[in-house]
């Protein structure tokens, strides 16, 4: 809901509460004091939702985002937390009614995948997923595993806005590289039988993107070229202001003792965020995208 939808709501309950009110003047019945206490409830979620969107003041908080999930240690079981994570996150943007797309991918071997790029178009986008950005940890009985003995993995998750085209950042053509390869068919994607999928290298910086998510290698090129513009304004800013290094603050070693969060479900179950402390144990709801908490508590916290 916006914002100005949101207050066109609270004027209505007001409007509503005071007629109630009124009521009550000549009759006490409990069903008018209970109508009343409903539209109380109402406006509380409504204000709650505006006072926890002023948390969103960054300059990107409003944007798209674009989110990396990478495999750590782990082998096949890490492979298989980055597709776990991404099910998560669509589900979460789902329930958002944000719009999500997966623009590339890198098998894993066997199972999931070692890496996955993921637009996310919606309000505020960036302002919430900015909670995500560092190492989760995973902890079960590996599947993967015939003596069904327990594991670790790892997998960073990295969130980048996406960035404006009214931003200036110049790219010359002469410095891409620009490759074409046949894009792949994971997930029941569809299998192009033309070198479709495009990854451009920006050679001063050795930044790399790629896109394989469109039928045509024009839709590719131009949403690489999204992916390589919103690397390069991270880097630029990384250079003119130390505030913008607060988008690479939570970016840590895919490795022990550097996780944010980790997700237990074996002896016990239980989601922590250990920058945080805020806890859960309503595992499987989590997993199903259930993360408005954890992204509350991130957001509130006094240190972000």
């Amino acid at each position: 809901m916006a914002v100005a939808e949101e207050y066109d709501s609270l004027v209505a309950i007001a409007g509503d509460v005071e007629a109630i009110i009124d009521l009550l003047d000549s009759d006490d019945s409990p069903e008018l004091v209970k109508e009343a206490e409903t539209e109380l409830s109402k406006a509380d979620e409504i204000i709650a939702r505006i006072e926890f969107r002023r948390m969103l003041s960054g300059e990107h908080d409003g944007s798209d985002a674009i989110l990396f999930i990478n495999a750590g240690a782990g082998g096949t079981e890490a492979c298989d937390w980055v597709e776990i994570l991404l099910r998560m996150y669509r589900r979460w943007a789902d329930e958002k009614g944000y719009k999500t797309e997966i623009v590339d991918f890198t098998l894993g071997d066997g199972a999931g995948f070692r890496s996955v790029t993921m637009t996310v178009a919606g309000e505020f986008a960036y302002g919430y997923l900015k909670a995500e950005n560092g190492v989760h940890r995973l902890v079960r009985i590996s599947p993967f595993d015939a003596n069904k003995r327990r594991h670790t993995s790892f997998t960073s998750v990295f969130v980048l806005p996406e960035v404006e085209d009214d931003i200036e950042i110049e790219i010359r053509s002469e410095d891409l590289r620009v490759d074409t390869y046949r894009a792949g068919g994971a997930g029941g994607q569809h299998v192009n039988k033309t070198d479709s999928a495009v990854r451009l290298t920006h050679i001063p910086t050795g930044i790399v993107v790629a896109c394989q998510s469109q039928r045509s290698q024009h839709q590719n090129r131009d949403t690489a070229m999204k992916l390589l513009r919103s690397k390069l304004y991270e880097l630029e800013m990384q250079k003119k202001m130390d505030a913008q290094a607060e988008l690479e603050k939570d970016k840590k070693r895919i490795e022990w003792g550097s996780q944010i969060r980790s997700y237990v479900l074996q002896p016990y179950r239980l989601i922590k965020d250990h920058r945080t402390g805020y806890e859960s144990g309503n595992v499987d709801a989590v997993l199903d995208g259930d993360l408005d908490e954890f992204i509350r508590a991130y957001l509130l916290r006094g240190d972000r």
